[in-house]
């Protein structure tokens, strides 16, 4: 079993190009949806709509939520490869007191999390280059265009310590950045 995570900030592109995958080659991947999406939709609010214990609540969900997706996913299906709509790294980015709070609230470690996963791909917000939709694709996201921008970044810091991260810029066609991740794959062994 592999998982590879697509990450990036909102509006990368991360659940339509999982999803494209996924539909390309149902036989070879299977799409771990994003937990925070399902979370902040089963709370009813967003981020930035709750107070400080209500967010260090709502990431901690968002954790064991993607923790056990993964391992469910894993045993509903071994021959498949995980493409990860996030990963639980990610959650780290929006801990109110940071990444170190976070990984000592969860009693657990950035390097343990990095070994959870097999390739990481971070994909750049279409924030970068002006095309961006905020909350209309997703009523969740809370972020404005800059905000996007440094969330992606922040999770550049976070995840750049993997053996096999890969950066992939913003494209204006979401068509464009499937087509990259897909190479990408392709050229770490995993027929896309």
């Amino acid at each position: 079993m592999m998982r590879v995570v697509l990450t990036g900030g909102p509006g990368s592109g991360k659940t339509v190009v999982s999803e494209a995958l996924a539909s390309a080659r149902p036989d070879r991947f299977i799409v771990v949806p994003e937990a925070a999406t399902q979370v902040y939709s089963s709370a009813r609010t967003r981020w930035d709509l709750v107070d400080l214990e209500g967010r260090r609540d709502l990431q901690r969900r968002i954790y064991f939520l993607q923790r056990e997706q993964e391992e469910r996913f894993a045993k509903l299906h071994p021959d498949k490869i995980q493409i990860l709509d996030r990963g639980t790294i990610d959650g780290a980015a929006y801990w109110p007191e940071g990444p170190d709070a976070y990984w000592i609230d969860l009693k657990t470690t950035l390097a343990t999390e990095l070994a959870r996963y097999d390739h990481v791909i971070w994909l750049q917000t279409a924030a970068a280059i002006g095309v961006y939709d905020g909350s209309d694709s997703n009523p969740c996201r809370f972020e404005d265009a800059a905000a996007a921008v440094a969330s992606g970044e922040a999770l550049t810091q976070l995840w750049g310590g993997h053996p096999t991260f890969s950066k992939l810029p913003a494209c204006p066609a979401l068509a464009d950045k499937v087509r990259e991740v897909r190479r990408l794959l392709e050229n770490i062994c995993i027929s896309a």
